[in-house]
């Protein structure tokens, strides 16, 4: 028999995540602030909540995928965030809000008996229609235990550790890291084009060779060269991503040198093509600083 659970957030991610647990069989109390991304839940039978507050009063385990630090601090422990809620034990963050805030979080959920997750996920839209994310949890071993089971309907679950904010420092490495491979091969693909390379032969060619990446497995087939640019995230959510890495990292004492110019790259295309574009667009970006012409 399902559990009744709640979800705020129900944007491309939460949508899709919140979708999944109904599949499941379980039951749903929803909010979010836009009456579109809720249509979709509440004809399969989902219940509206009017605040975070309220989905804290009718649920045990709220889980949240919210686009950005401030929206994940205001839903937990705003005036009407789940902090003030009657009935939540588990608020489970699976956006990606830096270790900081899942610091903050636990200590002041903490104080209302309210335990904080932080779970964030890697494997975009398709990934969370699929069941195919990657889940990268931090917090109290015992409450990740008793969650296993509704967190692996999103996918394969990686527990790293009790401290808080430990799977969203890993979150950050991973955004890092996959917009460092969009950037560079960008660069590398137009440098062969300038050449009069054939972009379909140089990713065959790089894709069975030491420069192979996931850009070049995926992003590049799927998006960029069929000139769709729509691999399902968003270049302003690409840039808050790294940006807040490289916060973290320098109040770490951490250098990113390389992570730097891919910030500078990201905020270039961000600047260009406009927050909403997919951040496959990076490959755009560097075919108008090479002066080549593109779709």
């Amino acid at each position: 028999m399902g559990e009744h659970i709640g979800f705020i957030g129900l944007g491309r991610m939460g949508g899709a995540m919140a979708g999944r647990l109904l599949d499941a069989g379980h039951t749903l109390t929803v909010f979010d602030v836009s009456d579109q991304a809720l249509k979709p839940l509440l004809d399969r039978g989902a219940t509206r909540a009017p605040t975070p507050t309220a989905v804290a009063d009718a649920c045990e385990t709220v889980l949240a995928s919210l686009p950005s630090l401030a929206i994940v601090r205001e839903t937990a422990l705003g005036a009407t965030g789940v902090v003030n809620g009657s009935t939540i034990k588990t608020f489970v963050d699976l956006s990606t809000s830096g270790p900081q805030i899942a610091g903050v979080l636990s200590e002041m959920l903490g104080r209302k008996g309210i335990v904080s997750l932080d779970a964030p996920v890697s494997g975009g839209v398709k990934g969370a229609r699929d069941g195919t994310l990657s889940v990268m949890v931090g917090g109290p071993k015992a409450s990740f235990d008793s969650l296993e089971p509704i967190l692996k309907i999103f996918g394969k679950l990686f527990f790293m550790g009790e401290t808080p904010g430990s799977g969203q420092t890993m979150k950050l490495v991973n955004n890092l890291l996959a917009a460092c491979a969009i950037a560079i091969t960008s660069e590398g693909m137009a440098m062969g084009a300038r050449a009069g390379l054939d972009p379909k032969l140089m990713i065959d060619v790089l894709n069975v060779s030491t420069g192979r990446s996931s850009a070049t497995q995926d992003k590049w087939p799927r998006s960029v060269l069929p000139r769709s640019f729509d691999y399902g995230f968003a270049t302003g959510l690409c840039f808050k991503d790294v940006r807040l890495c490289l916060e973290e990292a320098e109040a770490m004492g951490v250098p990113m040198v390389v992570g730097s110019s891919v910030r500078q790259f990201v905020s270039i295309t961000n600047q260009l093509y406009g927050a909403d574009s997919d951040f496959t667009c990076m490959a755009k970006t560097a075919e108008t600083l090479a002066a080549i012409e593109s779709e």
